[in-house]
């Protein structure tokens, strides 16, 4: 059965097997104010989700992981509504994520009614990456 709950301390040794790109300190930021999530079927952890708020006013959904035998059953979506509901409960009016233009998650995204709304193109930096898309949904 699927659940979804905030992440806590408790997480933490499953929460890093999943996301590597994410500082012990920020994992303490996040369940302290609630923006971290473990997915759970049949009373067992499959996943993590993560939020912030970007411009300090827009929910902004920096990551979404299934571990892999659990990929492409629904849950993600089912997370992702979950999510999105939380979102409208905290009276906000747009949800935002973005994602590699090389990866499948966009197509994801957009089969649950996400726009495109954007692009950025990390060109002269340091990180070495395809252009990041921009994707948001009126809640």
């Amino acid at each position: 059965m699927f659940k979804i709950r905030y992440a806590t301390e408790a997480d933490k040794a499953f929460w890093f097997t999943l996301d590597e790109h994410f500082s012990e300190s920020e994992f303490e930021l996040k369940i302290r104010d609630k923006r971290a999530y473990i997915i759970y079927d049949n009373g067992k952890p499959i996943g993590i989700m993560r939020y912030n708020l970007f411009w300090d006013n827009t929910p902004f959904l920096t990551l979404i992981h299934l571990s892999e035998p659990n990929c492409r059953k629904g849950f993600g979506e089912q997370a992702m509504l979950f999510w999105e509901n939380e979102m409208r409960e905290l009276e906000f009016k747009m949800t935002i994520t973005s994602t590699r233009a090389d990866e499948e998650a966009q197509h994801f995204y957009r089969k649950l009614g996400y726009k495109d709304i954007g692009c950025l193109v990390l060109s002269g930096t340091s990180h070495k990456q395809p252009l990041e898309i921009f994707l948001g949904k009126n809640l």
